[in-house]
């Protein structure tokens, strides 16, 4: 399956300046989203929740829904996605990831489960946090777009 992929970089500076790291803020923040999306498509529900930060503070925002906290998180899923039918294959696209600071990062982009049955899809914008050289999600708002 291939992740379409766009990357937005703030705002342009020197090579070595600000750019460089807007790169490799992209380039981390794609890499944790690539592992997720595989994650996902080998019925791995706790290795795709590697992406997200494992804190308390950790919060999934989705409908009128609001979890707070990795474990929780963790669990809603378990729950909705019992099966691998269920699971289905995730493709993750148009994803524009944007610095918002040396710590902070933002992405918008589109999700889509292939099943059997049907395929459930919508749009997401997660918001990303530097910890020890490793971005992970710490506030994750998805929606589902109408069948």
């Amino acid at each position: 399956m291939m992740l379409a992929v766009s990357a937005c970089v703030s705002a342009p500076g020197s090579a070595g300046g600000p750019a460089t790291n807007d790169e490799q803020t992209v380039a981390a923040v794609r890499a944790v989203m690539e592992a997720q999306q595989a994650a996902w498509n080998r019925g791995d529900i706790e290795g795709f929740m590697d992406g997200y930060e494992r804190a308390e503070t950790t919060m999934f925002v989705s409908g009128d829904e609001l979890t707070r906290g990795w474990q929780t998180v963790l669990d809603r899923y378990k729950q909705r996605y019992s099966s691998r039918e269920q699971m289905g294959t995730l493709t993750f696209s148009e994803l524009e990831i944007k610095t918002v600071s040396p710590v902070l990062a933002i992405v918008d982009g589109r999700w889509r489960l292939a099943r059997a049955a049907d395929a459930p899809h919508g749009r997401f914008t997660l918001v990303f946090r530097r910890n020890n050289n490793n971005w992970r999600i710490i506030h994750d708002t998805t929606t589902s777009a109408t069948p």
